[in-house]
């Protein structure tokens, strides 16, 4: 029988599209021993990442949760409790993350429209207006930050048009929430959904999810159930509000990660937070342009949380990866979907955004590209 020796990870700085670097604080509430799921101190901690999850999405929704799975599980409990056979979806698709969301609701049984742009790209709410004027649709579906592309949808001006037709707006919020505003109540989103291993800066492993009062009162009165046992809100409802009725066993020290994540963000400020996520990723544009590289994205719709740079022309991108990681022990993502082969997509979020961190990437590329 083969015999394995004590884990031995090789420490690297992440500055990919995700998993972020994890501040020692939050690594450190993960070794806190774990208690029961419904044990008093747990049910306190799960009312004050609650509380903070309001503060980091800007919202009184009172269902405001952490679901217990990665970020894909906050997608399919969207899609899940929202979408009913036959429902009219509109989904705008500009990349490789809201395809996924068309192929969510058609397994869901949604008769789905794609509004769709070249990836990189963003809609206008006057598409959103022809769109719904030509159709009206249950539920429209939204990335905020698309982390196959780069770029940042805004989303200020788009509920309103989604209610006058009668509908519901989904935001896709895994690459935003905590690194860049995320105003839930004030932009009028009725669903949205995150990650913890982005701008939160936990470990990856729950989602955060938030729904208002419109998209409550939509899930009350649908005439089936929820198609997803484990992802039912209506359930979870009741395992995270007053009656804290057994639904799954949660994953205790994630929580206990979540909860410090979030505390450090409210320490921070989210202003300031804010600040420094956009201050560092001018600092790497403006490298990055010294290089002689250019971005996917024009600077208007530019995420200042994940950067996709473009691949120069005779240059062998995933080569330049595994230099990064064998050379340096710094991770940055290729391309997903249409951009496969054509960028580099790097991440400076959370704890991961540092000035130091732009240094040596940039430092390093320039070595590797010979510039």
């Amino acid at each position: 029988m083969t015999t394995y020796s004590d884990l031995n990870i090789v420490p690297r700085t992440l500055l990919g599209p995700g998993p972020s670097d994890v501040h020692p604080r939050v690594l450190q509430t993960l070794a806190y021993p774990p208690v029961g799921h419904l044990d008093p101190q747990f049910l306190n901690l799960m009312d004050e990442v609650q509380d903070l999850l309001r503060f980091v999405f800007q919202t009184e929704n009172e269902l405001t949760i952490a679901i217990s799975g990665t970020g894909t599980a906050g997608m399919e409990a969207a899609f899940a409790n929202f979408v009913e056979p036959g429902d009219s979806v509109l989904v705008g698709v500009s990349g490789y993350f809201s395809q996924r969301m068309v192929d969510m609701a058609e397994r869901y049984g949604a008769q789905v429209r794609r509004l769709e742009r070249p990836w990189g790209l963003v809609f206008t709410p006057e598409e959103i207006e022809q769109a719904l004027a030509a159709q009206p649709a249950k539920l429209v579906a939204l990335v905020h930050a698309e982390t196959s592309t780069g770029a940042l949808q805004p989303l200020a001006d788009i509920a309103g048009i989604v209610h006058r037709h009668g509908g519901l707006l989904l935001a896709d919020c895994v690459t935003s929430l905590g690194g860049l505003p995320v105003q839930i109540d004030a932009w009028g989103v009725d669903i949205a959904y995150s990650g913890t291993q982005k701008c939160i800066g936990a470990p990856p492993g729950l989602a955060p999810l938030t729904v208002g009062p419109r998209a409550r009162a939509a899930l009350e009165r649908r005439a089936t159930k929820v198609a997803n046992w484990y992802l039912d809100l209506t359930t979870l409802a009741q395992y995270w509000g007053p009656a804290r009725a057994y639904h799954h066993t949660a994953p205790i020290n994630m929580n206990y990660a979540l909860r410090e994540a979030l505390r450090m963000i409210q320490e921070e400020g989210l202003e300031a937070r804010f600040a420094r996520h956009r201050a560092h990723a001018e600092l790497l544009w403006a490298g990055l342009e010294e290089l002689d590289l250019s971005l996917h994205v024009e600077p208007q719709h530019r995420l200042p949380t994940l950067t996709t740079v473009r691949v120069p022309a005779g240059v062998d991108e995933a080569a330049v990866r595994k230099t990064l990681l064998e050379r340096y022990n710094v991770e940055v993502g290729g391309g997903l979907g249409a951009l496969k082969g054509q960028v580099w997509r790097v991440g400076l979020m959370g704890y991961s955004s540092q000035r130091k961190n732009v240094a040596m990437l940039l430092a390093a590329l320039r070595e590797i590209l010979g510039r």
